[in-house]
């Protein structure tokens, strides 16, 4: 039986810990902001200056009881008001890391090293660095570009390659920006990449929230994304309205037409614009009703096969005149992409562009699980496509565009070595414009006004000063890329291939890109010739047109 003195005891102990608790431990400053609201309250009734105070440790102390009481968050109810720095420090953990714990190179997901180019080269400020590289160049996958004993002069590196055929067919730059939303991105923000890119004569993608008036109001050269739910040319139901789409396609501020299929940083995955998000502007620009959810499908109503899909790209492409019309895609199951290449060799029905999105692509928002394990990074998708399309001798008729984490005259040359006629960037474009990777894109809270579409936040941005910013980051790197073909004795990107990367794959190996990913012979699979790759190999004569599935691959 238990020894009532010692019981006694423990209930003591008990008492006075809890005691301990309100006057010196986790509860104390609830305690305290009550007794002072008190005490002030009552010096109040001598000096009426005290009743500020008392008011303000009053609403403290209602604050922590508060805390004390609720039941949804454990932090709080234990530590009442001292619990809440915990969730202050947590709303700003990314701007602390990033100024104060993090390294300079590194890549979360963008290191200080790449912002700081970007800024550097946004504002013309000539983006060198004394003293050496900081990389570690024994370390295994370090990659290089190699150069010529007889470096090359280039006279214009105002880099195009020609995409689509006929008098609407259009000259591209070697770097474009990639899909940025109208609603993702503030106002002045779109406005101001348009901007630039008309300064550049340079292309900016809507992304699928559709051509808006202030993309119309940049005046840049746009290509128009399409997605699932057909913003800007859907009927009420949410299906494609082709008069509505032939309206918009026609203004000469269009250039080319893109049928998203799939995004790299959540593939396979639709979404959903909380009501309160449609504003009018938004709801305007995606043709949709004001301040209702709005619903991404996570596929095409308007195709089921690749013929179909084939089908709506051609009849988009003579709704809006012959412009070039692509698709854009995040490369899963490797038989899919077969089979729209195959379905082109077979129908005679050839998309204008492919672009190639790798999985480390960024988003305002999506579930961890799609960013981080889903759909293939972008230089294995951008080798397999090039690949595909030379074995099936479409290579020259179809262009590659790559986007997916470039940011450096590096990252594009390497891309158009590895397959690409032209890169995309989205995330340093939105640096130039004053993004400072805060990664709050969501809650409409970003500190910097580009990801939000709070007025009292995007307020800051000027519109013709960021816009000056876009140009001066795209001239600087299309101009060091240059820089960088004269190097290895180049004249264009296009001459670009894989034998002019070099890879460290061990302490004691390196290997040419071609050594790494060998290239497909053209018409290789036309032909029947064997190939390295087990997924061409294997898939390209169990696919057709009529089915995105191969003939033993069930639903």
């Amino acid at each position: 039986m238990q020894n009532p003195i010692s019981f006694a005891r423990i209930k003591l102990r008990l008492r006075v810990g809890v005691m301990m608790d309100y006057l010196f431990g986790r509860f104390s400053l609830v305690t305290y902001t009550v007794i002072g609201s008190i005490a002030f309250a009552a010096l109040g009734l001598v000096n009426a200056m005290f009743f500020a105070p008392a008011v303000v440790l009053g609403a403290l102390g209602l604050l922590g009881i508060s805390d004390y009481t609720q039941k949804k968050r454990a932090v709080l109810g234990n530590y009442p008001l001292i619990g809440r720095f915990r969730f202050i420090f947590e709303s700003i953990r990314p701007e602390l890391r990033q100024y104060f714990w993090e390294s300079d190179s590194d890549e979360i997901p963008y290191s200080r090293n790449q912002r700081a180019m970007v800024y550097q080269r946004a504002k013309g400020i000539m983006a060198t660095r004394p003293f050496g590289s900081d990389q570690n160049m024994y370390a295994e996958n370090f990659n290089w570009l190699n150069h010529s004993l007889l470096p090359s002069h280039i006279e214009s590196k105002d880099f195009r390659i020609r995409v689509g055929e006929g008098d609407k067919s259009y000259d591209a730059s070697v770097l474009n920006i990639s899909g940025t939303s109208f609603g993702a991105l503030s106002p002045p923000a779109i406005q101001s990449l348009s901007a630039g890119a008309k300064l550049g004569g340079f292309a900016h993608n809507t992304g699928e929230g559709s051509l808006s008036k202030y993309h119309e109001a940049g005046g840049g050269d746009t290509i128009w994304q399409i997605s699932t739910g057909y913003f800007g040319c859907r009927k009420e139901d949410g299906q494609f309205d082709p008069d509505k789409f032939k309206d918009k396609a026609s203004l000469d501020q269009v250039k080319m037409i893109e049928i998203k299929l799939s995004q790299g940083a959540k593939p396979g995955h639709g979404g959903m614009l909380m009501a309160p998000k449609v504003t009018p502007e938004i709801a305007e620009a995606r043709g949709v009703p004001v301040y209702r959810d709005v619903i991404s499908p996570a596929r095409h109503s308007e195709f089921s096969t690749p013929n179909e899909l084939l089908t709506f790209a051609n009849k988009l492409r003579d709704l809006a005149g012959g412009k070039p019309v692509g698709i854009k895609l995040c490369i899963g199951h490797p038989w899919e992409i077969i089979s729209i290449v195959r379905a082109m060799v077979d129908s005679g029905v050839v998309l204008d562009f492919i672009t190639v999105d790798g999985s480390e692509g960024g988003t305002g928002a999506a579930p961890v699980e799609f960013t981080e394990n889903i759909g293939s990074p972008l230089r294995d998708a951008l080798i397999f496509v090039d690949n595909c399309l030379r074995g099936a001798g479409l290579r020259d008729r179809v262009k590659i565009a790559a986007s997916g984490k470039i940011v450096s005259a590096y990252d594009i040359v390497r891309h158009c070595a590895l397959g690409a006629d032209w890169c995309n960037m989205a995330r340093p474009f939105m640096f130039a414009v004053g993004c400072i990777q805060a990664r709050d894109c969501a809650s409409s809270r970003c500190p910097s006004g580009v990801a939000t579409m709070d007025p009292k936040r995007y307020r800051v941005i000027d519109v013709e000063d960021r816009a000056t910013r876009v140009f001066n980051f795209h001239k600087s790197s299309v101009e060091t890329a240059g820089e960088m073909l004269e190097a290895a004795g180049l004249q264009h990107p296009s001459q670009l291939n894989r034998r002019h990367i070099v890879r460290r794959v061990s302490a004691s190996k390196i290997l040419l890109a071609d050594q790494i990913y060998p290239r497909v012979e053209i018409n290789a699979l036309i032909d029947g010739k064997e190939v390295d790759d087990p997924r061409l190999a294997v898939y390209w004569s169990r696919v057709s047109g009529e089915s995105f599935y191969p003939q033993d691959v069930a639903t």
